[in-house]
């Protein structure tokens, strides 16, 4: 009987392995899709703006007021997020992740399709950009969930020793939604101006919708976290999270808030801030600083997962502290001299280096370092979101029109500009010394 016990459990394992293994990659597949989508619906309003938004929308405005008034409504979409994240890290603490991930993405995949179908100033008056804002601020308001749940459900569903991993292929979801965002803006790009104006800025908007479909048939068949399972089974879910987040975990949500300021700006500030200095104020090719956009984040998606390997072998810190670090020194003395060299290569390299390597850096070991530092899964939702919203929201959300609002009044001295964002980079540093290192052990 023993024998026959011992040939029937050896003979189990593989199948349980095999299991366990298709699950994993089953949710991987789920949350990258999931993150592709919502950051390529909420980032190809980026990448247009500066293209078309300020004359569909704002066209009783000059230039700069209107460069200043398409990213005031880039910033409402930010905006959104903390509120977004707070409502669903509400739920994702007391019922789990899964649902909260599902009605994430429903929510931005529907707005984004709406934005393909908003009238224009043109058509309704001041109705388009308010119907804008709104539809601006339910996408936001998704992806104040989504930017938190993914990533959580990959760190509490990976095996020992490749949270970093696991977390950082979610967070490349990023990378690829902002290859697709901007692909797709190149691609309307090359329409004529009429057309560009009145329907091909709709396009990329609209195509959002089949893949959302696709996303959310994959994500239904993902399985909850077993690290939530396992602390509601242990004890009830707080009747309020954040509430508990404020009185016990007040620390770890502050040094959230600050690294995600950080680590949120890079993105914001290099490439939406810096394509709209590109082309307007350097008057540089469009398609130049695009296809630096692309470049860059098509090798970050690569390099991301290999950056949340090393964090899983030499601990977080020391990663995320170093890419804050490489993006004072790259936009004090390197981002804008290669913009302004008017050399076609240097220009792509300008753009390229935040994609390769800071971005991909800070972002995919973001996804794991922030979870770890909250030690009950029953509040871990509630205070990542509430950090890393509030962050992203006074980094990279303010970030592209507090730059276009500093360069005007600066009369186009970039000083100021870089000063802004150089001080948010040394305190995300400042944060990140006086963090724990969170990658040991396992968490609860």
């Amino acid at each position: 009987m023993e024998l026959q016990s011992e040939g029937v459990t050896a003979t189990a394992k593989p199948a349980v392995a095999s299991r366990k293994s298709s699950a994993h990659r089953r949710m991987l597949l789920s949350c990258f899709l999931g993150t592709t989508i919502e950051w390529y619906d909420f980032l190809i309003y980026g990448f247009l703006a500066p293209l078309v938004f300020d004359r569909l929308f704002f066209p009783k405005l000059n230039s700069l007021s209107a460069t200043i008034a398409v990213f005031g409504v880039f910033a409402v979409g930010f905006s959104a997020r903390p509120f977004g994240g707070l409502f669903f890290a509400h739920f994702g603490d007391r019922i789990g992740r899964k649902p909260v991930m599902i009605t994430t993405l429903t929510l931005a995949g529907v707005s984004a399709t709406a934005i393909g179908l908003t009238p224009t100033y043109a058509q309704v008056g001041l109705a388009g950009p308010v119907i804008l804002t709104c539809l601006r601020f339910l996408q936001g308001f998704a992806l104040g969930g989504e930017t938190t749940a993914g990533p959580l459900l990959a760190l509490e569903s990976a095996p020992s020793g490749k949270r970093g991993l696991f977390a950082a292929f979610v967070q490349g979801g990023a990378f690829a939604g902002t290859v697709f965002g901007a692909l797709a803006a190149f691609a309307v790009g090359l329409l004529a101006n009429e057309q560009l104006m009145s329907w091909g800025w709709r396009v990329p908007f609209l195509s959002s919708a089949v893949v959302f479909l696709i996303g959310l048939y994959v994500r239904m068949k993902v399985e909850e976290s077993p690290v939530f399972t396992a602390a509601i089974a242990r004890a009830k879910p707080e009747r309020v999270p954040v509430l508990s987040v404020l009185r016990f975990c007040k620390k770890p949500a502050l040094l959230v808030m600050f690294c995600a300021m950080a680590e949120s700006s890079i993105f914001f500030f290099t490439a939406v801030f810096g394509l709209s200095y590109g082309i307007k104020t350097l008057h540089l090719n469009r398609d130049l600083l695009l296809g630096g956009v692309v470049l860059g984040n098509a090798l970050g998606l690569v390099v991301g997962p290999l950056f949340g390997t090393l964090s899983d072998r030499i601990g977080r810190r020391s990663l995320i502290g170093g890419a804050f670090t490489l993006a004072t020194l790259y936009v004090l003395f390197l981002y804008f001299p290669l913009l302004r060299s008017a050399e076609p290569t240097l220009i792509v390299l300008g753009m390229v280096i935040p994609g390769v390597l800071i971005q991909p850096m800070a972002f995919a070991v973001s996804g794991s370092f922030y979870g770890e530092l909250f030690d009950d899964a029953r509040l871990r939702f509630s205070g990542v979101s509430l950090g890393r919203q509030i962050g992203t929201v006074l980094g990279g959300g303010l970030m592209p029109m507090i730059s276009s609002a500093l360069l005007g009044m600066s009369g186009g001295d970039l000083r100021w500009v870089i000063a802004y964002f150089v001080t948010i980079c040394v305190v995300a540093i400042g944060a990140v010394l006086i963090a724990r290192e969170t990658s040991q052990g396992e968490i609860a």
